[in-house]
């Protein structure tokens, strides 16, 4: 298979994510959403709770292929680039968290989020790909997903793998501190956190033995090997919930196969359409969006806290937030409550896509 239809089926892939990312992310109204565009409430995984796991195994599959030129070994450049990458994502991902910063008690501020953890996954999963032999690689994913297992089941409460009952908040705010961590459950509890953390590493390192297998085999034969694969991950995820549940915001061992079978699934389909059967005119909407997909992501984040934020509109004797405003006065009334929060998503999509179209036709490409 050719680099150039390599990474057309990996840019739509991405920017299908990155697109996914910005839709549930930006319903006009959180009390009205459709229940496929909503994370499971605990344990499950909805297609919601396939997005974030999917651009982590991405990220697997660019490293092979971005670090092919290094012969895939750990040398003085590509550790440069690793931890330039790392710092980079990372503070973004912080600016995020405290912006606007004028508004920030950095007393309490989140220090982990979405993008830390990609900064942190990508990281540790380089490191380990670059340095650790491949045929090695499936056993030391295994033993890392058996070892968190381990941890949750023996160190957690009489329900492990509950809310009130899991390790991961104790350990998190002994090495962070409890006034930086997340409390949108009522309890401290970061679903970004470090210890659940480790296991997303492991999603990086499955997306780069997707990698190898994309360069490796013959390209008709790509799709069905990734489809075998796909299948025994979402198989082993399946059995392995019977003891250790499906669980995003743990990142639980089994959701790590399941989600990384899914991903598997939908590049071998990409594969199939885009590079063998040929079919690329409707691929360019989501290759825009491929090609700065930090960006755009970053840049989606900024938008909705100016307007939940700072963007503030008098309604009588109260005060609402930009966002609020939009879906009250143009959406809601456009399409009603559920189908106005979707169109107020789906229209962020679109003026995203074409920020990213401007920056695509001009051969801006903002690489982190």
């Amino acid at each position: 298979m050719t680099t150039n239809q390599r990474y057309l089926a990996l840019d739509v892939f991405r920017g299908l994510t990155i697109a996914t990312m910005i839709m549930v992310n930006n319903p006009g109204s959180w009390s009205h959403i459709y229940s496929p565009l909503r994370h499971s409430e605990w344990h499950g995984c909805t297609p919601t709770d396939l997005v974030f796991p999917f651009f982590l195994f991405i990220v697997g599959i660019s490293v092979f292929f971005s670090f092919s030129k290094y012969d895939l070994k750990l040398n003085r450049s590509s550790l440069l680039r690793i931890m330039r990458r790392t710092l980079l994502i990372f503070i973004i991902g912080l600016f995020l968290s405290s912006f606007p910063q004028w508004q920030q008690d950095f007393s309490k501020l989140r220090i982990m989020g979405v993008l830390q953890r990609i900064a942190l996954a990508y990281c540790f999963g380089s490191l380990i790909v670059l340095t650790v032999k491949k045929k090695y690689l499936p056993i030391l994913a295994l033993a890392v997903l058996l070892i968190y297992w381990g941890i949750l089941w023996y160190f957690g409460g009489q329900d492990p793998y509950s809310l009130n009952g899991n390790i991961a908040p104790e350990i998190d705010a002994f090495i962070l501190g409890d006034s930086h961590m997340y409390h949108g459950y009522g309890i401290t509890f970061d679903p970004e956190g470090l210890l659940s953390t480790i296991p997303s590493i492991v999603t990086v390192i499955l997306g780069f033995l997707a990698g190898d297998i994309i360069s490796a085999t013959e390209k008709s034969k790509v799709p069905r090997k990734l489809l075998f694969y796909g299948l025994i991950f979402i198989g082993t995820g399946l059995i392995w919930s019977l003891g250790f549940p499906i669980n995003k915001p743990l990142w639980t061992s089994s959701y790590v196969f399941y989600t990384a079978g899914w991903a598997s699934i939908i590049m071998a389909l990409f594969i199939w359409i885009i590079d063998i059967k040929g079919y690329t005119k409707w691929t360019s909407f989501f290759v825009v969006f491929g090609m700065n997909p930090l960006f755009i992501f970053a840049f989606a984040g900024i938008w909705a806290r100016v307007l939940i934020k700072i963007i503030k509109i008098q309604e009588g004797e109260t005060v609402i937030s930009g966002y609020n405003w939009l879906y009250k006065y143009i959406f809601q009334p456009l399409a009603g409550d559920i189908n106005g929060s979707l169109l107020f998503a789906l229209t962020h999509i679109l003026v995203f896509w074409f920020i990213c179209w401007v920056l695509y036709k001009r051969k801006i490409f903002i690489k982190v």
